[in-house]
């Protein structure tokens, strides 16, 4: 996927966050309660090895987060989160960044548990599942984008 400053616009829109274009990258803000603050750094297209594609960066005071050849991104401006998610030969990766300054990674997670009853999980799973659920409407449809708050109010 290729991120576009309307993309940009958009998720730093969700994000209640400042952008600015860096040139090669995008450096979103984000400014929660108590002074909590995080940087989301979007690299819409780099070299990554000998391939190319989008890269994610999250900086905390206390963590580093990557997120390599993301492949879509799942945004709900109700909940003040985006979703964004690499899919990789039925495993998915997804970097959830909220607009209160916080952020969650679930890393490698078998895409046959995003779906289905999540009570039959045991709880150290059914977190990673409840959270990228949303992420399956993008898996397989082609789609890099997808406005969650659409799909409540059935605008899908």
């Amino acid at each position: 996927m290729k991120f576009t400053k309307a993309d940009i616009e958009n998720i730093a829109e969700a994000l209640n966050a400042t952008y600015k274009d860096m040139g090669t990258n995008y450096r979103l803000t984000i400014t929660g309660e108590e002074d909590r603050r995080i940087s989301l750094e979007i690299y819409p297209h780099t070299k990554i090895g000998s391939h190319e594609g989008s890269l994610l960066i999250v900086y905390t005071s206390s963590a580093f987060l990557q997120l390599q050849f993301c492949t879509g991104y799942v945004i709900s401006k109700m909940l003040g989160e985006v979703t964004f998610v690499a899919q990789h030969m039925g495993r998915i990766s997804g970097l959830i960044v909220e607009a209160g300054a916080g952020c969650s990674l679930y890393s490698n997670v078998d895409e046959s548990v995003l779906s289905g009853d999540f009570t039959r999980l045991g709880p150290e799973v059914m977190m990673s599942s409840i959270a990228l659920s949303l992420s399956e409407h993008l898996l397989g449809s082609g789609d890099e984008r997808l406005d969650a708050d659409a799909l409540v109010d059935g605008d899908d």
